[in-house]
Formats: structure tokens, C-alpha cells, sequence
């Protein structure tokens, strides 16, 4: 029986050929064509002036905080329930990250918790797209005008995506995005910066090069980052983004068969199909036992590997993280949502090499391990 794993991606396009363009030609550093000819693509397709692509989609938060003069001092509100890269680089520029609990229906940030964390410190509110649904980002911009606040927009996981029809990733001062293996588009390593100021993109430029100066380039004002993009990642990124209307549609029929097919199932909680502003993207398709199991997401997803199904478990929220709790963050942060998530949720596998047969197959073993 041979294994299905968590995720595959689709590389059957134009990903060879450009690859072999950028060999052929030499050109295979940061300084070759591919990387302007998909920086400006990829922020187009988001509906923003300028994209600053750089090697992975963590390195991008590190920029945006930096860029945005967040530091000593400055609070960032964020979801507890999300990855450690988003609080890593808040903590990372001496800022302090202020958690906010998740929704237990979409499993995104619960934005009614949000105004209340807000203090004379609070800098920015960091939004993250979990899974498939997007955050309800009336909300946050009416918070961000209300009180003067940045709005950092991680949409890693959101590529394709709308919030009442405009682009996730367009919302942000500055918006980022991952294009690991797992992601709608990928580029085997990397990221991007997307935003609509011009300085700001400036100034992510010059972060992800080291800052070096234009005039004396090895005297250097302040630290940055090599954070570069190569123009053969950059090469499998443009490939990639020809078919993301394509991959998008191809999620969205994965994650209805999923249902389709689980739906019967009373002791699992599926992903929410619609909101009033969004139709799920199904990014990863998750699932939460529900309290009455007698196991927790850990067990299950051995069981799922017993029978050679990949799975991976849901985020451990922030607040729970040994290595924030070690530096007197998060003292006395409650937040139950997220707590129940990460022991009770797990996803199956949904990369875009997925086929049918395959999904029916870990619906089926699903279905025999929660007899």
C-alpha cells in the first residue's frame, strides 16, 4: 500500500522549462530576470503596486516588523493560534506580541477580543489567515484607523483567496506570503513582501540585502538580513502562478469531496464551508474531534500513519510555547479555543497532487478509526 502524504505539489507546468532558461543563461543568483518578472506578477495578482520577494515566508514577517520601526517598547496584537514565525519576529525586535484567542468557527483570530488588548503601546495588529477562511478584516481596519495602528498582513496560507471579492494580501501596510512546498504557489523556498507605499518597499529592499548603500555598498548604516530570492526559485514562482486560478478551483474540489464524504461522521468537526465574506479556500482540510472521543489529535494522526495516511497536527498556540513562557511572556494568558485546537485538530492530507482515489481512501480510514 503505498503512502499518501500530507502534501505533494503539482509541478507539471512551465517549472523545467524555466529552470533550464535560468541554467542555460547563467543566471541563476538573485540579480536574474525571473525574480522582477515574478515580484511584479505576484503582487499584481494581489492587487498591489510592489513585491519585495525574498527566501521564505518567515524571513518576510522579520522584515515587515523592522520596516514598520516596531521595537523596544511597542505591542503587537496577534492570533496565539498560528505559526511561531508570526510571534518569533515580534520577539525577535525587542517588541512584545499580545495574543488574542481563536474562533472556534472559522479558527481564526476572534476579532471582538481585539480592542480590548489594545494599550498606548499596541503598534500593529498582525493578521493571519488560517487554513482557508480569512480573518474579518472590517473589523481590524476599523480598529487600525481607530486607534492609529500598522496592520501587518500574513497571508502565507491565503493565496487565491478574498475577502468580500478583494485579494487576501491586499489589505495590509505590509502583507507577506510563504511559498514553501505546502502553498498554493511554491517556489521550494521563499517569500514575498507585498505593499503599496513606496518607501516602505524601499526599505524592505534594502532589509533583505544586507542594507547595503547604493553609492558605498560595503559601509553599512544599520543591520539587515540576506534574505534574497534566487532567480531559479524565483524561476519555478513564475511556473506556478500561471496556474493559480487552477489550483485554487482544484482545492476547493478537494475540500468538497472531503465533506461530502466525512460529513456523516458525528464525532468530527469539518472545516466551515462559507462565511458572509469569504467561500473556503481549504488550504490544508482540518479537522477537531470532538470532546467525546476517547483520543486526542496526536493518537489519531497514528493511527492515520499506521495506515499509511500523512497528517500533521494543528498550530500549539503561542501562549503555550515553552520557549516564550521561558522569557516571562504570555503569564496567566488564557485562551481555551486555541488550547482545544491544537490537542483536538489535525489535518489530512491536501497538496495538490492529491487524487480522488486517494482522498476517499483517507476518508475511509478515517471512518474505521472513529468507529
Amino acid at each position: 500500500m503505498n503512502f499518501i502524504p500530507v502534501n505533494e505539489p503539482l509541478l507539471d507546468g512551465n517549472e523545467q522549462k524555466y529552470l533550464a532558461e535560468c541554467i542555460e543563461t547563467g543566471w541563476i543568483s538573485s540579480e536574474g530576470p525571473f525574480v522582477k518578472k515574478f515580484e511584479a506578477q505576484f503582487a499584481a495578482s494581489v492587487d498591489r503596486k510592489y513585491g519585495i520577494a525574498v527566501s521564505n515566508g518567515s524571513g518576510a514577517l522579520d522584515i515587515a516588523i523592522v520596516a514598520l520601526g516596531i521595537g523596544c517598547g511597542d505591542e503587537v496584537i496577534l492570533p496565539t493560534f498560528t505559526i511561531i514565525s508570526c510571534a518569533a519576529a515580534i520577539v525577535r525586535a525587542g517588541a512584545t506580541p499580545v495574543v488574542v484567542d481563536a474562533d472556534p468557527a472559522t479558527w481564526n483570530m476572534d476579532v471582538s477580543q481585539i480592542e480590548a488588548k489594545i494599550t498606548p503601546q499596541t503598534k500593529a495588529i498582525m493578521v493571519v489567515h488560517i487554513y482557508g477562511l480569512p480573518v474579518e478584516m472590517d473589523e481590524i481596519s476599523r480598529l487600525a484607523d481607530k486607534y492609529g495602528l500598522f496592520v501587518i498582513e500574513d497571508a502565507a496560507e491565503m493565496l487565491g483567496q478574498t475577502y468580500k471579492n478583494r485579494p487576501c494580501g491586499s489589505f495590509g501596510d505590509l502583507s507577506t506570503f510563504s511559498f514553501y512546498p505546502n502553498k498554493h504557489v511554491t517556489t521550494g523556498e521563499g517569500g514575498i513582501l507585498v505593499t503599496d507605499d513606496p518607501q516602505l518597499a524601499e526599505r524592505c529592499r534594502s532589509l533583505r540585502n544586507l542594507c547595503f548603500q547604493p553609492h558605498q555598498r560595503f559601509i553599512h548604516q544599520e543591520l539587515g538580513w540576506n534574505l534574497r530570492m534566487s532567480n531559479l526559485h524565483a524561476a519555478l514562482g513564475v511556473a506556478q502562478l500561471e496556474r493559480l486560478d487552477e489550483f485554487v478551483a482544484r482545492k476547493r474540489a478537494m475540500g468538497l469531496l472531503y465533506t461530502q464524504l466525512l460529513a456523516d461522521l458525528p464525532q468530527i468537526e469539518l472545516p466551515l464551508a462559507t462565511t458572509n465574506y469569504a467561500q473556503n479556500i481549504y488550504w490544508v482540510y482540518g479537522i477537531v474531534l470532538k470532546d467525546e472521543v476517547p483520543f486526542d489529535a496526536k493518537a489519531a494522526s497514528a493511527k492515520l500513519a499506521a495506515a499509511q495516511i500523512g497528517s500533521r497536527p494543528f498550530f500549539w498556540g503561542m501562549h503555550e510555547q515553552p520557549v516564550f513562557l521561558k522569557m516571562g511572556l504570555f503569564k496567566d494568558t488564557a485562551c481555551p479555543v486555541s488550547a482545544r485546537l491544537a490537542r483536538r485538530g489535525f489535518y489530512i492530507p491536501s497538496g495538490l497532487a492529491l487524487t480522488e482515489a486517494q482522498i476517499d481512501r483517507v476518508s475511509t480510514v478515517l471512518k474505521e478509526i472513529l468507529k
